[in-house]
């Protein structure tokens, strides 16, 4: 067995996991996990906080850890053993969150995208929204403090709409305005949250049925996974699209990118010490 720690540096948060892995992925146990918010703070600085957490957690000692990977933007980690694009390890994460999943959608704090994936978690086709889209978790959070609300209250909020008002604007700046002027003419908070769970559902799927997935279910990650919601708008607008996909989240969902990075790491690991076999028998 390989013990790994994966660290994903998102633009919103540092994710650390602690695993225990066979190098194909296999018979892997979860060990520890910690998640901080950056908040202007260092993120290199949390991603060491980050490894002596989960070490601290498990109670294992950082000499018994075989690999450690980073993704999203760790790549300058200096501690780590190596690194993984973060769309392969959401990919991979994902899949071992929900099984099930042929497809993932990593809501972060500045974009989405949709990854189209196999069994393996293996990537297929994906497709991202554009740098300045307003289906951010960044765009999100903005608008609940312009409306005064707490960022776990927003899920609930939008649920209780009963007279969503849709947000046309795809820019961050303009869909702002946009949430200006829909609180200027008296549209109730409820609502407006439910048009921007609504505008962003809408690309989202778009992403998903340009990826080529057919059906089967779609595991949503990153920060807004647990959002109920943007999901239950999702839901809503696969019924309205006629796309033939489940969209789910998982508890862990945060995790997706960390975990990925873990099993990854696990992996690669395995395949350095066959190499390393073969060259000395």
């Amino acid at each position: 067995m390989t013990t790994t720690i994966g660290i994903d540096i998102g633009s919103g948060a540092v994710k650390s996991v602690l695993f225990r892995a066979g190098s194909d992925g296999s018979r892997s146990e979860w060990l520890a996990k910690r998640c901080e918010r950056i908040r202007r703070r260092d993120p290199m600085t949390l991603a060491q906080e980050g490894y002596d957490g989960v070490l601290a957690d498990a109670g294992i000692a950082a000499d018994a850890v075989d690999y450690i990977a980073t993704t999203g933007e760790g790549e300058n980690v200096k501690f780590a053993t190596g690194h993984f694009y973060s769309m392969t390890t959401h990919a991979r994460g994902g899949v071992f969150l929900e099984p099930t999943a042929r497809a993932v959608v990593d809501i972060g704090a500045l974009n989405g995208r949709a990854i189209y994936v196999d069994e393996r978690g293996k990537v297929l086709s994906y497709k991202m929204t554009s740098q300045c889209a307003s289906g951010s978790g960044q765009f999100l959070e903005n608008i609940a403090r312009y409306l005064g609300v707490a960022v776990e209250e927003i899920g609930p909020l939008s649920q209780s709409s009963q007279n969503p008002e849709k947000c046309s604007s795809i820019c961050a700046v303009l869909a702002e305005t946009d949430v200006i002027n829909m609180v200027s003419r008296g549209i109730a908070t409820p609502d407006v949250l439910k048009g921007i769970h609504m505008s962003m559902a809408s690309r989202i799927v778009k992403l998903l049925k340009v990826t080529g997935i057919k059906e089967g279910t779609a595991l949503i990650t990153g920060g807004l996974a647990l959002d109920t919601g943007l999901l239950a708008a999702i839901q809503e607008d696969m019924v309205n699209e006629k796309v033939n996909v489940q969209a789910v989240s998982h508890p862990d969902s945060i995790y997706a990118g960390a975990i990925g990075a873990a099993l990854w790491g696990a992996f690669r690991h395995g395949k350095l010490r066959e190499l390393e076999q073969r060259a000395a028998a």
